[in-house]
Formats: C-alpha cells, sequence, structure tokens
C-alpha cells in the first residue's frame, strides 16, 4: 500500500503548528513557503554624476642606484677623492674615468689595507688623473662639427665627405672609391636627426667589420668568445667578462685598422688571461706585436679627434 501524498499546503500548516507549539502564547506567523530563498541585498545604483572620480594609476617608483661614497687619502701635497666598491673579486683593481678614481675591492679587504694599495700605486694614479683632465679640456676646447654638405668625417683612419642631396627618401650611400658618404635629406629634417643617420650608420660599419676582426683574431689565439656588442662608454674602448661576452665602442670605426686590431687582440687576449699580467701582454704580443706602439697612437689619436656628435 503506497503512502499518501503530502501536498504543500499541508506542510505549511503543519509548520505553523509546530513552531506554535513551541513556543505557547506566541501568535502564528503568516505562511510562508519552507523552501525560501535567501534575501539578496538591495545595492542602489547611483548616477555616474554622483560617482567620485577615480585615481589616477600610481606609477612604480623605480629604485635609485646608491652612489658610492666619497673617500679621501693624502698623497703627500694631494689630496685625492676616490670612490670605493666592495665586490667579490680577489684583489684590488683601480679604475681612472671622467668622474676620478674608482676602487674595487674585496669585502675582507680593510681601508687601511685600501689605503696603502692607492700609496703604492700613486705615481700612476696621479698621472692618469692629469691625463685625463687634459683630454677633457682639449675636447671641450675643439668645436663641434659642422654638419654641412662638404664637411669630412674620420672613418677607420681616413676622412670621406659627407655629400647631403635633397631627397624624398632618407638614405645613406657610402662610396669607398670617392670617399663619400651621401645622405638623402628629405625636407624639414634637422640637425640632430642627420648626425643620428650618420651614427646608425657608423655603428653598422663597426658591428660588420668588428665581428669579421674578432672571428680572425680568435682563431689565431686558439679562444672562443660568446657574444660581442657594441659600446658608447666615454672612457674604454673594449672590455672582456670571463663567460666570453665582449664589449668595444663603437666610435674605434673612426680609427685606422691596426688601431682596431690592436683593440680586438688586446680584449680576446683576456680569454686567456683575465688581467693585465706579463703573460696577459706575452699573449697579446703572440698575435699584435707592436702593441705598445698601437696603445700610445690610439690615446694620441683620440685626443685628437674632433668633437663630432652632440651625445
Amino acid at each position: 500500500m503506497s503512502a499518501p501524498k503530502v501536498t504543500s499546503e499541508q506542510l505549511e500548516l503543519f509548520a505553523q503548528d509546530f513552531f506554535a507549539a513551541l513556543e505557547p502564547g506566541t501568535p502564528p506567523a503568516p505562511p510562508r513557503a519552507l523552501f525560501q530563498p535567501p534575501l539578496r541585498a538591495i545595492v542602489p545604483v547611483l548616477p555616474t554624476s554622483a560617482l567620485p572620480p577615480p585615481r589616477p594609476p600610481v606609477a612604480p617608483v623605480a629604485p635609485v642606484a646608491p652612489t658610492l661614497p666619497l673617500r679621501r687619502i693624502l698623497l703627500g701635497a694631494h689630496a685625492l677623492d676616490y670612490r670605493l666598491r666592495r665586490s667579490t673579486r680577489r684583489s684590488i683593481g683601480f679604475m681612472i674615468d671622467d668622474d676620478g678614481l674608482r676602487v674595487t675591492a674585496p669585502r675582507r679587504i680593510t681601508h687601511s689595507e685600501i689605503d696603502n694599495a692607492i700609496r703604492a700605486k700613486q705615481q700612476w694614479i696621479l698621472t692618469k688623473l692629469h691625463e685625463r683632465g687634459q683630454r677633457r679640456a682639449q675636447r671641450q676646447e675643439k668645436p663641434p662639427m659642422q654638419w654641412i654638405d662638404g664637411a669630412e668625417l674620420p672613418f677607420m683612419g681616413a676622412l670621406i665627405t659627407l655629400r647631403l642631396e635633397a631627397a624624398v627618401r632618407s638614405s645613406c650611400v657610402f662610396d669607398p672609391a670617392l670617399g663619400m658618404l651621401t645622405i638623402g635629406v628629405v625636407p624639414d629634417l634637422s640637425s640632430w636627426q642627420l648626425q643620428q643617420r650618420v651614427r646608425i650608420w657608423l655603428q653598422a660599419e663597426a658591428t660588420r667589420l668588428f665581428t669579421e676582426r674578432l672571428a680572425l683574431y680568435a682563431v689565431r689565439l686558439g679562444v672562443c668568445y660568446q657574444s660581442m656588442a657594441l659600446s658608447s662608454a666615454g672612457t674604454r674602448w673594449g672590455s672582456c667578462t670571463a663567460d666570453g661576452r665582449i664589449r668595444l665602442n663603437w666610435r674605434l670605426i673612426h680609427f685606422s685598422l691596426p688601431l682596431i686590431d690592436y683593440v680586438v687582440a688586446h680584449e680576446l687576449a683576456h680569454l686567456r688571461e683575465m688581467n693585465h699580467s706579463a703573460r696577459f701582454w706575452a699573449t697579446v704580443g703572440s698575435v699584435y706585436p707592436d702593441y705598445d706602439g698601437a696603445k700610445a697612437a690610439l690615446r694620441l689619436r683620440s685626443q685628437e679627434m674632433p668633437v663630432l656628435f652632440a651625445d
């Protein structure tokens, strides 16, 4: 025999009687469904004009690289300021640039030991600082290049003529037989844009030539380098890391091929000797015997180089 079906009305009446029995004297609640969906909060919708203006996005603040503190040491009658950087290197290194002397030392080395190392190298340091100051003064005295038709530009140890021709589209064509670099000048081309067009061409030529010379001297030295990139450093012609990453200053393209080859051989030799010891110079001399003459010529040519680009 099947159970009788209970309707929803009977269940509601049962629930009212049940809750009334729990609390005598309480009037019965109005009828309601046993399974009522939960109430939802009603959020008033404000007009757009009543809403507060959105906050502008906050740009992330890039961390500022800390400036190395200045330290001072007395070298006879000279008071020398230098910047000290700690690193994991094993020895004390010295670098002279337009900002002065920079010293890199292991963390375990005390300040007294660093000062003693500077005193031991004071003749070299003061000489290099004096030379750097003279070159900086000479660069400031030289008039900048005039970017006009017929101007001369140093390229691989020679002077090439800059020829400016009106054109609908910018172009750059070099004729090695005539020693002439022709630039297609579009209307309203500024002097700065012209300089950038020539700089791009020079850097492309530097990349092509440096890659060829690195391949040549790497074979001669029996080394392999990982990569080559152009540098715009103001004080260094090249650098080489222990893992074979070489950077060459693109402005070397102004100098003759023998001077470029010297810098290339110098940096590749660091893949066998990561120092400037006698063994290092012997390595350089094995592929470039006249490295002393090249060093002197490179120093002289860099001092004579006119100011070409408004960096």
